[in-house]
């Protein structure tokens, strides 16, 4: 995050420090359209079967969501952490996970779903300087 948040800077990207629900719909649709390209370039470079073009991709992927997060004015960071803390309920209470058939991970009685408004509610501002150019 740390460096995406440098480059926001440094371009004078829209970046916020507290999480926003609204962004201007231009911002908007640029970040989902930056996030479809990255997306379509991984989908190419593993029809292709090409890893340095699968490792770009996937970098570009997570520079560009990284990039929309901080549009927001939401630290990924914690977000995924709080994800993880839910995914890891799943663990069944033996110690298991439950599969079904196809390898999906089933919720046993012991999941707990993110709660992803309390993250977003106690997260501090981000340690960046706020730019607002084109937010």
């Amino acid at each position: 995050m740390l460096a995406v948040g440098e480059f926001h800077t440094a371009f004078e990207l829209p970046l916020h420090v507290v999480p926003q629900g609204q962004i201007p719909g231009s911002l908007a649709a640029l970040r989902v359209n930056l996030l479809e390209e990255e997306v379509a370039e991984f989908k190419e470079a593993v029809a292709d079967g090409n890893l340095v073009a699968i490792a770009d991709a996937l970098g570009d992927i997570a520079y560009v969501l990284y990039g929309t997060a901080l549009s927001y004015g939401i630290d990924l960071d914690a977000v995924i952490a709080e994800i993880h803390r839910s995914n890891m309920s799943k663990i069944g209470p033996d110690g298991k996970p439950l599969l079904r058939e196809d390898g999906k991970v089933l919720k046993p009685s012991t999941f707990t779903k993110p709660d992803l408004e309390r993250v977003l509610r106690d997260q501090p501002p981000l340690p960046f300087s706020p730019t607002t150019r084109g937010a």
